[in-house]
């Protein structure tokens, strides 16, 4: 046998020994909630969360009680990304949920009914994000087939299916991450983050005519990290983004022309899967959480030039796929309104978790919530430059495993 089969079948054991052991020690943690597969994506409105699950399910649950509340059946993959959708113009106010899968298809469901309003056959590869923006009726989705793809969503819950409207083919690699705003009724603009760390900037222009399509012009290309863009978050001006470079970046765009030197990076020890501004988020406070590995770090981002690492969780024993805010609202016995603000997070480790804004701001790596310090795991590998387009990369291949496979 080659030694370097003997010597990945031995990492991998080892590997598997130390998330056992850590399962044991985090198990209480963030107060869990036991999912059947392992959590991909979130979405949070409310006192709910939507997830995405390679199990081939979307669920909706109660983040209180734990409780199933929904489960949207029908893909034959992974699901791996959601969006919400709300036409303002149906006077029902139907709100719709976009899944995108690894079996390449996009579903919208009815969230009231859980009725399946439409599939489409949207990629010839894995969905890999999907991005609604109602303001001006489109979907953007994503692919490790390397494109972009735009669609109408105009009258979808009359039709029953949503029409294409453009396309984007100028990725070499696949296109993991999606974030945008809008400058008009008419205009987009839209960021895209691929595998290899390129991220460009498009002008999206609606055309007239009784069947409009959309436009995109090439405003940039932004050369922010080395390899893999994971997340892209944008608002007020800046561009979050993280990468399996082990950084998350702070740039201003368009660009800002007092100031006159690059921010520096977020730095961590392992890929950054998922960072979460809370300046940009209805907390609006001046701190960024992040994750890298199976650890949660917060920063205090009050100067962006001095960013401070102020607390830190080790928070779960697999990597954790996403952060997202939790503005929980209780009723007291006077009927006063409490919202006590919590921070999200979705791991592969069949769990999500609730961290208390405040305990996450009070745990430093010097004097952790949780008594123990991070385990280092090995890191996702990287995809080398020298692969064949036809081919898997070697974090994909190893990311395929991960979701389908079964771990403890």
């Amino acid at each position: 046998m080659d030694d370097t089969v003997l010597l990945r079948a031995e990492s991998e054991l080892v590997i598997t020994e130390a998330r056992r052991q850590k399962a044991e020690r985090t198990k209480s943690l963030g107060s869990p909630i036991e999912l059947a597969g392992k959590a991909i994506d979130i979405l949070i409105e409310g006192n709910a969360a939507w997830i995405a699950e390679n199990t081939h399910v979307a669920k909706k649950i109660d983040l209180e009680t734990g409780n199933v509340l929904q489960i949207y059946r029908g893909h034959t993959a992974p699901v791996t990304c959601l969006a919400f959708y709300k036409d303002d113009q149906d006077t029902r106010g139907t709100r719709m949920l976009l899944t995108g899968s690894w079996d390449k298809t996009i579903k919208i469901w009815n969230t009231e009914s859980k009725t399946l309003l439409c599939t489409i056959n949207a990629h010839d590869d894995f969905v890999k994000s999907v991005l609604a923006i109602p303001s001006v009726k489109l979907l953007v989705s994503s692919s490790s087939d390397k494109t972009i793809r735009l669609w109408d969503l105009g009258d979808v819950a009359e039709r029953k299916t949503i029409v294409p409207v453009g396309s984007i083919s100028a990725h070499t690699r696949p296109v993991e991450s999606l974030a945008s705003f809008v400058v008009s009724s008419t205009e987009v603009t839209l960021f895209t983050g691929d595998t290899m760390g390129i991220i460009k900037v498009w002008k999206l222009e609606r055309e007239s005519g009784s069947q409009p399509r959309w436009r995109s012009t090439l405003l940039d290309t932004l050369n922010l990290h080395r390899t893999r863009v994971t997340e892209i978050v944008y608002g007020d001006g800046q561009l979050w983004t993280a990468s399996s470079d082990e950084t998350v970046q702070v740039t201003y765009y368009p660009p800002n022309p007092s100031v006159t030197k690059p921010i520096p990076p977020l730095v961590h020890s392992l890929p950054v899967r998922a960072v979460l501004p809370l300046g940009l988020t209805p907390l609006a406070e001046p701190y960024a959480v992040t994750a890298y590995g199976d650890v949660i770090r917060l920063y205090d981002v009050t100067g962006v030039f001095e960013a401070e690492v102020v607390g830190e969780i080790d928070a779960h024993w697999h990597d954790v796929t996403a952060l997202r805010l939790w503005l929980r609202t209780r009723r007291n016995e006077a009927g006063k309104t409490r919202i006590e603000p919590f921070i999200v997070s979705a791991s592969l480790d069949g769990t999500i978790r609730k961290w208390r804004f405040s305990e996450l701001a009070t745990s430093t790596p010097e004097n952790p919530l949780s008594p123990t310090h991070p385990v280092v795991i090995s890191p996702v590998p990287e995809p080398k430059g020298d692969a064949k387009t036809s081919e898997l990369t070697e974090e994909e291949e190893r990311e395929l495993a991960e979701l389908m496979g079964d771990d403890l």
